[in-house]
Parts: structure tokens; sequence; C-alpha cells
């Protein structure tokens, strides 16, 4: 992966004022509810880069982030999860791919989104349309991968994720994705936050994080202004005694390569490879997952296919 440069020089002062991105982990409520909490404003900014989205595609795609670097605190070691919906509405889709580790990557199905008729606020539903939603996990030395799936009720991401682990893995649970733009449409906070409840959640605790969902205050206002993901969730959780058990760094990141792209071209069948030199040149070649561009001369190409000979 290349990371294209973020050209905003007050952007990119901001962005260097705050924590660095990550995952914080908790146990709160006597530990038997699990508090993830993430911070993802350079995350998120890189992303905008290399995908070269706007406003519109930089809230929806930027959940999308959120929400992988959130998924991936439910696997481990080398494992990761993706999420994948593919719905009727204007987005068409999204794919996201994050690992334990903390790295995620992914992209908008149509990017730029396709429009009717302007938009008057940045309600998803009507975005979305009807769809599925689709979490997988590949874990390290599984040789099948764990996969679930429903059908899109909510048309917005962080309810749907809810039912997910509610109809899928009966594990009640509660999202917060949060993206604050500046006056001039910049990302100047993101973040989310992710509870799941652990054997042994009495329905009086659920039922009173449920109450208080509706009116936590902004995480992506919270980070904007210089608070970390930790702080967060030690304050706005302190009356259930937070234990903070975890610290993951988050980001951008994608691990295709020149040499990737290189093997592919050389896998390709012989007439494609015939269709390729009579094409136009340079052949650039996209990652989906991250917008980076590959090119290669005719003199390349050709070097590359005799190598394969």
């Amino acid at each position: 992966m290349i990371s294209k440069a973020i050209e905003d020089s007050e952007l990119k002062e901001h962005i260097a004022s705050l924590p660095h991105d990550g995952r914080e982990v908790f146990l709160i409520a006597d530990e038997s509810v699990r508090l993830s909490v993430v911070s993802a404003t350079e995350m998120v900014n890189q992303m905008r880069a290399n995908h070269g989205t706007g406003i519109l595609e930089t809230y929806v795609l930027g959940q999308g982030y959120i929400a992988g670097a959130l998924l991936s605190s439910t696997v481990k070691g080398n494992d990761r999860i993706q999420l994948d919906i593919q719905c009727g509405g204007p987005i068409g889709g999204i794919s996201i791919e994050a690992w334990a580790s903390g790295a995620v990557r992914g992209y908008l199905k149509h990017n730029p989104i396709p429009l009717s008729k302007p938009i008057n606020s940045l309600d998803t539903s009507e975005l979305y349309g009807p769809g599925f939603l689709t979490v997988t996990k590949i874990l390290e030395g599984s040789k099948t991968p764990f996969s679930g799936q429903i059908m899109l009720e909510y048309g917005n991401l962080a309810n749907d994720l809810a039912l997910y682990f509610q109809e899928s893995e009966q594990t009640p649970s509660l999202f917060y994705l949060s993206i604050h733009f500046d006056k001039q449409g910049r990302v100047w906070g993101a973040g989310g936050l992710f509870l799941q409840a652990l054997p042994g959640c009495s329905s009086d605790t659920l039922a009173r994080l449920q109450d208080e969902a509706s009116s936590l205050p902004s995480l992506g206002s919270s980070l904007a202004s210089g608070m970390s993901a930790e702080e967060y969730g030690e304050k706005v959780f302190e009356s259930y005694r937070p234990q903070h058990i975890a610290h993951i760094p988050t980001g951008f990141s994608c691990p295709c390569s020149r040499g990737h792209f290189e093997e592919y071209l050389k896998a390709l069948p012989q007439n494609e490879k015939e269709e390729i030199l009579k094409g136009d040149y340079p052949l650039v070649l996209e990652c989906f997952n991250c917008g980076t561009c590959y090119s290669f001369s005719k003199e390349e190409t050709e070097q590359l296919f005799r190598e394969d000979l």
C-alpha cells in the first residue's frame, strides 16, 4: 500500500496534535460487559485521502472502517474479520477487512455514491435500501471461515451490527459510530464504541446501558477536542467501574504491493496477456481495498510475461 498525502496543512497539524489512533478495551459492570472504544481520526482521514471520497462517501465508508476496527476486538493473533454489505440502495455495498492487530482496509462499491436528488441529512437508511449484512471470521489454522448473515433492517450500520450480534451470535450488543466534521467538511474527530454482554450480565445492566446509549456525549467531538479513547471510556462509563485491560494501535493498512500485482499479471491466461499487450500504456492496476495504483510500462509488462514462459 502507498499512503497518499493529506494535503491540508491545518488538518495535518490537527491530527498530529491528537493522541494516536487505537482501540481501548475495558471490562465494566463488575466484568459483565466488555467495552471497546476506538479512536480513528487519522485512519478515516488517510482512508479519505487514498480513496478520494467526498463528505457523504467519507461518512459512509468511515463508519465502515470504524466498525471494522471495533469488530477486530472479537478475533485474536493473526485472525481477521470481514464485514460485507450488499444492498439495493445507491451505496451498492461496502467491503471491510480488519485484522486483530488493528489494521483495517476496505472500499465502497459506488464511489461517488450516485444520488437522484440532494440529501438534507446523514440518515443512511435510504442510501442502503434493502440488502444483507455478512460478518465472516477467518481464523488462523481453521480451514473453514465462520460466517453469519442478516437482512438489513435499519439502514444504519450501528443498529444493524447490533442486530447481527443479537440474531447470529445471541449476544446483546450496542454499537456507536461517530464522525465529527468541521465547518469545512473535514474529519476533525472519528471513533466508535462496542458494548458486548458477557456471561452473567444482568438484564437490569443491559436495560440501563440501552437507556443511556441515546444520550452519550459525542465521541467524534470529544476526540476532536483532544480527549483520548481511554479517557472517554473511563469518564463516560465511570459509574460502571471500568477496568482498562488492553490497548491496540489502529490504522488504515493494506498488504497489497507491486509484487502482488506482478504475480497477478504473470498468472493471467495467455489470451488475456495478448489483449493487454495490445492496449494503452502505462498499464495501471488499482487495489480496490486501499486505492493504491501500480503502474507498468509496456517494457515492464512484456518482461513479466516473458518471465512466466
